[in-house]
């Protein structure tokens, strides 16, 4: 069955293009852990809401942008065998939290089973 990875994090604006390198750079680690399929979206419409939303989640900053992103796996092992693999790549080791173009402290992420999927 279908697994996927989602994200969500506040992006500063003016770092959009090191995200999207960085993403990029990042997809031929993720696929060769068996990673099916990437996106990256960058919020063009994402209000504010006044109980919940994806800025308040996120605790969006003014000068940020919301990022939603998912990862498709083909089942939950694989997924969780390719985080660890990612994560031990030497190719992803340099990565620095300090120098990444977002505050990963305020990254959310979860694992989730395809329901329904129609085209």
């Amino acid at each position: 069955m279908t697994y996927v990875s989602g994200f969500l994090l506040a992006v500063p604006t003016a770092n959009k293009a090191a995200y999207k390198k960085m993403a990029e750079e990042a997809w031929p680690v993720f696929k060769k852990h068996g990673c099916l399929s990437m996106r990256e979206n960058w919020g063009v419409d994402v209000s504010d809401g006044k109980v919940t939303s994806f800025p308040m989640a996120v605790q969006k900053k003014e000068d940020e942008t919301v990022v939603f992103s998912w990862m498709e796996w083909p089942d939950k092992e694989t997924c969780d065998k390719g985080w660890q693999a990612v994560m031990a790549d030497p190719s992803m080791c340099n990565m620095d939290p300090k120098t990444m173009p977002f505050d990963a402290m305020r990254m959310m992420w979860g694992g989730f089973e395809e329901l329904v999927r129609v085209k």
